[in-house]
């Protein structure tokens, strides 16, 4: 008797069981969704958004979004709290580009290196002079104030009139705020907040700060 030879499944094809079909209609259906969540969400505008938490990469995602705003041809500007003793990979790039980043470095250092805290709120009120200033040009596109918010759980800048003239600013102007131990206050008026959350830190295991990685 003549028999046929059935062709081997291929083992994409055997380990398929249905699992295309389930995922094309999954995708149908997701894309539903964000469509819908696309087609409502309508309006520009400036927005806040906070970075803080224990994990490393608050700075960096700052530094991230200057250079995205500078690639959409924005004028953006950076202010810098509580940092200024160690120069970091970002200020001699950005610096590079003073006609599309304005760039103040107006800390002296970590607390614990100051040691001096009338110094330190001094400084941090002379910062925020220069925040105020560009939060009142609408010619900023978007502004970041690195680890501003470390000065604020200090208490060397007033929580609420620093959020008053975040609320003041030009409609579409962006503000990008980091640092550790954002104050509740603050939180509750930005657009976006991201939480950096720590799993493990080369730091931990005697590995020093590298260039390129943490400054």
């Amino acid at each position: 008797m003549f028999m046929t030879q059935e062709t081997p499944q291929s083992p994409s094809d055997a380990a398929d069981d249905g699992r295309n079909e389930r995922h094309h209609a999954r995708m149908v259906r997701k894309k539903a969704l964000i469509d819908d969540k696309i087609a409502q969400a309508q309006r520009d505008c400036g927005v806040i958004v906070v970075t803080t938490g224990n994990g490393k990469g608050k700075s960096s995602s700052g530094f991230g979004m200057v250079v995205r705003a500078m690639g959409h041809g924005m004028k953006t500007g950076v202010v810098q709290f509580i940092k200024g003793a160690i120069p970091t990979g970002e200020e001699k790039f950005l610096r590079r580009f003073p006609e599309a980043c304005e760039f103040h470095v107006m800390g002296e250092g970590y607390t614990w290196e100051t040691q001096d805290r009338t110094r330190d709120i001094a400084k941090a009120e002379a910062a925020w002079n220069e925040a105020r200033r560009m939060l009142r040009d609408p010619s900023f596109g978007l502004v970041l104030f690195d680890e501003l918010n470390i000065a604020l759980k200090l208490g060397y800048l007033d929580v609420h009139a620093v959020i008053a003239d975040l609320h003041a600013r030009p409609e579409m102007q962006h503000v990008v705020i980091t640092g550790r131990g954002a104050p509740q206050a603050l939180v509750d008026a930005a657009d976006t907040v991201t939480d950096m959350t720590p799993v493990k830190h080369a730091f931990a295991h005697g590995i020093r700060a590298q260039a390129g990685v943490e400054m």
